[in-house]
């Protein structure tokens, strides 16, 4: 009888296995391009690492060798186009007919880290913003021409993809974990040197330099969270690997604060838990799926704790909420102060952006609340994207209503007949790009791209996306007044 059991009983093991093996690999199929190919989730790529922390006297050998090949140098090449009006032209065939093509060349390099042995490459959007062709060294200085899978301008980062054999990539660590006074080495190549590396300590946590508030707008808020180091970093670091002394990266160094343009003692890396989750939404959709609570939230400065009588200055201050916004369906109020997302503290609106921009549309978060009497409540929001929505969105789907920074929308009959036009569509958001860039504003109706009248938003934006060489937008202002916009792309 015992015997009987024990073959049945090894009878269901093993036809469990193979029941298993199954179940597991269908979940694999089943999982995000990111999951399948970025090395340091669930195939991640070990270190050596002996377990102590670095002692007086002790090198950065084994982090240096664990990661000076997984880094990579990226140099670009970057054509600009302007269009100029004639109105000696324009004279004589009609307003919006002279525009004239003038071309600018130029060049740039930095750093990249390799995140994937299929090839991505995580680096500063800066680096290779507004780049016709991207190139890509390794260290043995062999080279490849790189795409660009996407970008994301509100946390700096853009993501490449080169093909190319044996790759090393690096091995991603948990940002979270860092702890200001801890040792840390950033690589990278710096005025053209390729793979150096320098050693320094973490100085602080979520630092807000406003180094990115110029390339974002209200629509887009821009996520500043950086660590904070006094690791050498110069011209041509940006991109490159902020690593422990394990060799696992903990951020991608951004900038620098300096008045000369080269190091003086401060340096900044966006965190990698960030940088994961951005590089995630690229390879998955093409776009950075971002998360919103729906508040408008500042640092409880000593002013702000006085007139508000709060008992300290821990925390974040919500000094608005955003009308059927995730907050406010949740049931949090004006004046009341955030002070934990989910178990972690947040003090400083640079580390509860950090915190929320790791998750998506359609994730729900628990929030810790100070309410104005005083009471700590805990509210469950369920974060939406900048339009109110949940769902998320591929890179196809938002094509249609979004081109060079620009949201679109079709116009009203109202608004139509106030206008005096039949056609054209209006200029509902504007983030940074070429339209911003360009002068227009929200609000302007685009009524004829390169003498072709606008009839509707899926138009204007296929043209807007496809479009080489020169622009030419005929816009009519919120007032009615006419006037007409060129530019390169």
């Amino acid at each position: 009888m015992n015997n009987s059991l024990k073959y049945l009983g090894l009878g269901i093991v093993g036809g469990m296995v193979p029941f298993a093996f199954g179940f597991l690999l269908s979940r694999s199929y089943d999982a995000p391009l990111s999951e399948q190919v970025i090395d340091g989730n669930r195939l991640a790529r070990t270190v050596s690492y002996n377990g102590m922390p670095p002692v007086e006297g002790a090198s950065f050998v084994e982090a240096s060798e664990n990661t000076i090949n997984s880094v990579v140098h990226v140099t670009t090449k970057v054509v600009r186009t302007q269009v100029q009006r004639d109105p000696f032209y324009e004279f004589f065939y009609g307003p919006g007919t002279g525009g004239r093509e003038y071309k600018q060349y130029g060049s740039g390099s930095g750093s990249g880290v390799i995140v994937s042995s299929e090839g991505y490459i995580v680096t500063n959007n800066h680096v290779i913003q507004d780049a016709s062709e991207i190139e890509v060294i390794l260290n043995d200085n062999s080279k490849y021409t790189a795409t660009v899978i996407g970008t994301d301008p509100s946390t700096d980062i853009a993501v490449l993809k080169i093909d190319a054999p044996g790759l090393k990539p690096i091995a991603i660590g948990n940002s979270d974990d860092l702890r200001v006074g801890e040792w840390v080495l950033a690589v990278g190549n710096p005025f053209n040197l390729t793979s150096t590396v320098t050693a320094g300590i973490v100085s602080a946590k979520a630092r807000n330099i406003n180094l990115l508030s110029d390339r974002t707008s209200n629509s887009n808020v821009p996520i500043e969270s950086f660590i904070q180091t006094d690791a050498a970093v110069n011209p041509g670091n940006s991109g490159g690997a902020l690593v422990n002394t394990r060799g696992e990266l903990m951020g991608i160094n951004t900038a620098i604060a300096s008045q000369t343009g080269s190091y003086t003692g401060y340096s900044f890396a966006v965190p990698v838990n960030l940088v994961n989750k951005v590089m995630r939404d690229i390879i998955d959709f093409g776009i950075v799926q971002r998360a919103y609570l729906g508040v408008q939230i500042s640092d409880i400065s000593q002013e702000i704790k006085e007139k508000n009588k709060l008992p300290s200055t821990r925390g974040v201050f919500v000094s608005s909420v955003t009308e059927d916004g995730g907050a406010d369906k949740a049931g949090v109020k004006k004046n009341w102060v955030i002070l934990k997302v989910g178990s972690r503290d947040v003090n400083s609106v640079a580390s509860l952006q950090e915190e929320i921009g790791k998750r998506r549309p359609g994730d729900k978060v628990n929030l810790t609340l100070r309410t104005e009497d005083g009471t700590e409540v805990i509210k469950e929001i369920l974060l939406r994207s900048a339009d109110g929505e949940t769902v998320l969105k591929s890179k196809e789907e938002m094509s249609k209503t979004t081109a060079l920074g620009g949201t679109f929308a079709e116009l009203t009959a109202k608004e139509k007949k106030e206008l005096n036009i039949n056609y054209g569509v209006k200029l509902k958001t504007l983030e940074p790009g070429k339209l911003k860039s360009s002068g227009l504003t929200e609000g302007d109706i685009v009524t004829k791209i390169n003498q072709t009248q606008v009839e509707s938003v899926e138009q204007l934006t296929r043209l807007l996306n496809t479009s080489k060489g020169g622009v030419l937008l005929e816009i009519v202002s919120e007032s009615g007044k006419k006037e007409y916009v060129g530019f390169g792309l």
